[in-house]
């Protein structure tokens, strides 16, 4: 749903065949799996083990003396599996997925609208033409009152058709369009009569039926290479990433080393020994290098150091760009190595969360399970999002900002973990209403006392 909503105006009208569109939802689907599935880990924990814990088979599980860790090992063990899984798929089947996905996509956004003929406008869709027509049927394939501006390319000469009625379909292969005109008139221009006579002849011709191509090519859904896309991070694997981030920093690493070499020449250094052999009475250093100088000497020394600082800038300011557009190629590509870990990550600590949470609220189904589901996801979303923004803008070193997630939800994993094995009343409604009471009457008494 996701991707018809946002990218719905961009098919729509196109005459794409259905298995193009088909092909388009599947990949986008393969693309949504790192959103998706940490969200079905969490919704499907809770309402498993809500379900468990509304049915009381929870309780019938720890009379047996089994803990409740113990019942929760089998699905550990599956969740681990999962996470393995995850992780291959990231490495492995979503970079492909990716790039047929943005090529396809790409190759579908570029195409030319199908309307092509749209009615009372003058449409230059196609090469060397220019239609218009009034009215169409319903069918979609009848046309009335139709004015065709043409230019004959070989010959360079133009002609214009004046028709009332017509009816345009497509050829098998899908190559032409073939407008079959009636009750109409044919203008057109010819060429100068010999190299000396500047004079052009007009031929007219009436018709009763006749026959226009045109040619499609231009609307048919032309694939491009997909070798122009692997340059993109979100498609390529984890050799590859770490392979690119070794390039790109080394690339970094020399701007920065040849940035170095540009500004040592306009640094001036002054230094004095404490004392040597040849200096027996050193002057000590002044705080201002300026103390003692007149006025024209200062202006001097200001002068020239204001001027050489205006040349590193202008030197240094050509090459801040490449700079950082390199450095946000190297914090990309280190997000994109990132989430190829955080995936698996990230469902192990929601089930974690989800698990626990659900034997505390012992409730099953689509209701509470689903509300409670959600509002950890946002969580997890919500801070990933944040952290992913501070590490491609270089505010954040990956390693921090792509698992800031995972290190705030393990801990409340563990906690609903232990809760959820000692049997807690976290989410009780009933106890916090013992407790608000006995602290409701604790303060009359103290107020009696008083």
């Amino acid at each position: 749903m996701l991707f018809l909503w946002k990218y719905i105006d961009d098919m729509i009208g196109k005459g794409f065949e259905w298995y193009v569109i088909l092909e388009l939802m599947v990949y986008a689907s393969a693309t949504n799996v790192a959103m998706a599935l940490p969200l079905s880990v969490l919704l499907s924990s809770i309402m498993t083990y809500g379900s468990l814990g509304e049915n009381y088979e929870l309780v019938a599980i720890k009379s047996a003396g089994i803990s409740l860790s113990r019942a929760m090992y089998p699905m550990v063990v599956i969740v681990t599996v999962l996470a393995v899984s995850a992780f291959y798929f990231s490495d492995y089947m979503l970079p492909k997925a990716n790039l047929k996905y943005y090529s396809l996509l790409y190759d579908v956004r570029e195409q030319k609208s199908a309307n092509f003929l749209p009615e009372g406008v003058f449409s230059n869709s196609f090469p060397n033409y220019t239609i218009r027509v009034k009215r169409k049927d319903k069918d979609g394939q009848t046309l009335h009152e139709l004015i065709i501006y043409g230019k004959n390319v070989e010959n360079n000469t133009n002609f214009v058709v004046f028709a009332n009625k017509g009816r345009m379909y497509r050829t098998n292969d899908n190559k032409f369009l073939v407008m079959e005109l009636e009750d109409g008139v044919r203008y057109e221009e010819g060429g100068t009569q010999g190299n000396f006579n500047p004079r052009q002849t007009l031929t007219r011709f009436r018709f009763k039926k006749t026959t226009q191509k045109m040619d499609l090519t231009g609307f048919n859904i032309h694939r491009t290479n997909e070798s122009e896309f692997t340059k993109a991070f979100q498609m390529m694997s984890l050799r590859m990433l770490n392979d690119t981030m070794r390039k790109t920093q080394h690339v970094l690493d020399s701007n920065n080393l040849a940035n170095y070499k540009l500004v040592i020449p306009y640094i001036r250094y002054f230094n004095t020994a404490l004392s040597s052999k040849t200096v027996k009475h050193p002057v000590p250093a002044k705080p201002n290098i300026l103390t003692g100088l007149n006025h024209n000497e200062k202006l001097g020394i200001v002068n020239t150091a204001l001027a050489g600082a205006k040349s590193v800038d202008e030197m240094l300011k050509s090459r801040v760009t490449v700079i950082k557009d390199r450095a946000g190629d190297l914090h990309q590509a280190a997000v994109e190595y990132q989430k190829k870990f955080t995936l698996s990550a990230a469902c192990i600590a929601l089930f974690l969360i989800g698990a626990p949470l659900g034997a505390i609220i012992r409730k099953g189904g689509l209701g509470l399970p689903v509300v409670v589901a959600v509002i950890f996801f946002l969580i997890y979303y919500i801070i990933s999002t944040i952290g992913e923004k501070y590490v491609k803008a270089g505010d954040a070193s990956p390693l921090v900002g792509m698992w800031i997630a995972i290190f705030i939800l393990t801990p409340i994993g563990l906690f609903l973990s232990y809760k959820a094995a000692n049997d807690s009343v976290i989410f009780d409604v009933d106890a916090y209403k013992r407790l608000f009471g006995k602290l409701f009457k604790v303060k009359l008494k103290l107020r009696k006392e008083q």
